[in-house]
């Protein structure tokens, strides 16, 4: 049976730009974290203001509060 190896080298295209690599997985970390963010301070107002009888006011604010002080932590 013929062999099926390559007998060229295995990397064939354009050098990679490793600087930019690292550039653009530190952007979508930190694009994932505050999305993260965000979403768990939705869900928490949402809860606070549907479930108590706190309204639409005081869980903005709280959603606002929240987002703030986890995006100080998160830096």
């Amino acid at each position: 049976m013929a062999e099926n190896t390559p007998a060229g080298p295995a990397e064939t295209g354009a050098e990679m730009d490793y600087a930019e690599h690292e550039r653009t997985y530190n952007l979508f970390l930190s694009i994932s974290k505050y999305s993260s963010l965000v979403i768990i301070a939705l869900l928490i107002a949402m809860a606070f203001g549907f479930f108590t009888s706190a309204g639409f006011f005081s869980s903005t604010v709280l959603f606002i509060l929240i987002s703030a002080l986890g995006a100080w932590l998160l830096r």
